[in-house]
C-alpha cells in the first residue's frame, strides 16, 4: 500500500493563510484596511470599526460586533430621513477647536454593505441630501447582544460610563440586541435621550419624584 505523502508545513501555512484572507474579505468586504483593534491611532487621526450617522443633529457612533445589525440598522436610519456619514470604517480626526469629529475614508465614501445586497450606494439611492461629508461626534451608541444572564438597568438610572476615544470622552448608551427589537427606532429613541440629559432631563428621575411624592402623600 503506497502512504500518501505528508503535507509540507510551508503548504498548511500558505492554505491557512489563503483562508484566512477570505475570512477577512468577508468581514470587511470594502476592502478598508485596519487594525483588529478596536481603534488604530497615529498622531493626527483614530481608524475606528463603527458606522457614523447624524440623527436629530447628533453625530452618533454605532459600534457593535461583526453581523450584529449596524449596517442594516442605519440604512433603516437613512431610509426615515437622518444623514449618512459612513458605514464600517470611520476616520475619526480632530477640527481647529480640539473637537472630534469623523468621516468615510474617500475609497468608500457614500458606500454601505449590505448582506444579501452587497454594496450599495447610498446617494445614488436616496439622493445628495442624505449624506454628509463629515460630523462631529457627540454620542456612542453601543449594540449588544442580548443574553438573559445581562444585567440591564430597567429604569435608565445608571448611565454607562463615557467612551473614551483619542483621548476625549464621548456619552455612550448601550442598546441590548434581540430578534424583534427595532433597532433602528431604539436609537433614534436614544438620541432623543441624550438630547433631554443635555438639557438636564432624565425620566427616570422625574417618576422617581412622582413616586417619592405619591407615597408621601399617603404617608401624611
Amino acid at each position: 500500500m503506497v502512504k500518501k505523502p505528508k503535507r509540507s508545513e510551508a503548504a498548511s501555512r500558505s492554505k491557512r493563510n489563503q483562508r484566512n484572507k477570505k475570512i477577512k474579505k468577508r468581514e470587511n468586504p470594502l476592502g478598508v484596511n485596519f487594525s483588529s483593534r478596536q481603534a488604530k491611532e497615529n498622531a493626527t487621526q483614530v481608524i475606528i470599526s463603527a458606522g457614523l450617522l447624524k440623527i436629530f443633529g447628533v453625530g452618533t457612533l454605532i459600534l457593535g460586533d461583526s453581523g450584529i445589525g449596524k449596517s442594516e440598522s442605519s440604512l433603516e436610519l437613512i431610509s426615515r430621513g437622518h444623514k449618512f456619514i459612513s458605514d464600517d470604517v470611520v476616520e475619526i480626526f480632530r477640527d481647529k477647536d480640539g473637537r472630534l469629529h469623523g468621516r468615510a475614508p474617500r475609497l468608500t465614501r457614500n458606500f454601505m454593505e449590505i448582506r444579501g445586497l452587497g454594496i450599495i450606494n447610498i446617494k445614488e439611492i436616496f439622493g445628495s441630501k442624505s449624506i454628509l461629508d463629515e460630523t462631529q461626534i457627540d454620542l456612542v451608541i453601543r449594540l449588544k447582544k442580548w443574553n438573559k444572564k445581562m444585567e440591564i438597568d430597567r429604569l435608565g438610572l445608571e448611565v454607562p460610563e463615557d467612551y473614551v476615544l483619542a483621548g476625549t470622552r464621548i456619552p455612550q448608551l448601550h442598546i441590548p440586541v434581540a430578534p424583534g427589537r427595532n433597532i433602528a427606532t431604539l436609537i433614534e429613541v436614544a438620541s432623543r435621550v441624550f438630547l433631554l440629559r443635555q438639557k438636564g432631563y432624565l425620566a427616570a428621575q422625574d417618576i422617581t419624584r412622582r413616586l417619592d411624592k405619591k407615597l408621601a402623600g399617603k404617608n401624611e
